[in-house]
């Protein structure tokens, strides 16, 4: 079966998340065009951001500026500079299940479990992978999810992984495209990581 419909049933597919009521205002219901956004924003697979990451967890917090994250398929290119923990200017590519992380000093690190070898090596929880498809508004194409609806049929709420993905805020970043977030909080737990966007472009 092609990837895209794949994706399509699993994305339109019912879940086994464990269910809690809904906050006041929310709809599980999805809105009539969200089949066509979610496979619009599927196919926009080469783009460049850049803007903000913080990290809040109980042993550390930190922010990071994201000079630049290149995504072309599957493949990922973070550039980024902190002053936090000594972090300064690292440097993050990989694609699912792989990542090689080159530290400010030089010294680099190649690992088959990218959170492990994030966190290992800055301290930081961040949930790589799966974010690469959450900052576009999208569930991660692996394991159930919930997606949550606000009255203006906005994505509210994205629950995967154990992880909730709050979207604060959308903005049209690319002309022909439907909006983007332009922050998202992802809570698990005690932790969170928020992404804030500036920029965003298209790579085609």
């Amino acid at each position: 079966m092609p990837l895209l419909l794949t994706l399509l049933l699993t994305i339109t597919g019912c879940t086994t998340i464990q269910l809690e009521p809904l906050p006041d205002g929310m709809t599980e219901q999805p809105p009539a065009e969200w089949a066509a956004r979610s496979a619009e924003l599927t196919r926009f697979n080469h783009w460049l951001l850049s803007g903000k990451l913080a990290v809040k967890q109980p042993s550390d917090s930190g922010t990071a500026v994201i000079n630049r994250w290149q995504q072309r398929n599957e493949v990922y290119e973070l550039a980024l500079s902190s002053s936090f923990l000594g972090m300064g200017s690292t440097q993050l590519k990989g694609v699912p299940g792989y990542i090689h992380l080159t530290m400010p000093n030089g010294d680099s690190y190649q690992s088959s479990e990218p959170e492990k070898l994030i966190k290992a090596a800055t301290g930081w929880q961040l949930p790589i992978d799966n974010l690469t498809w959450w900052i576009k508004g999208l569930p991660a194409p692996d394991g159930d999810f919930r997606l949550l609806f606000d009255e203006q049929n906005k994505l509210a709420i994205l629950e995967q992984d154990g992880w909730e993905i709050r979207y604060d805020r959308w903005h049209s970043f690319v002309d022909s495209l439907p909006e983007l977030p332009a922050r998202i909080t992802a809570l698990k737990d005690d932790k969170r990581v928020r992404v804030v966007i500036s920029h965003w472009q298209r790579e085609d």
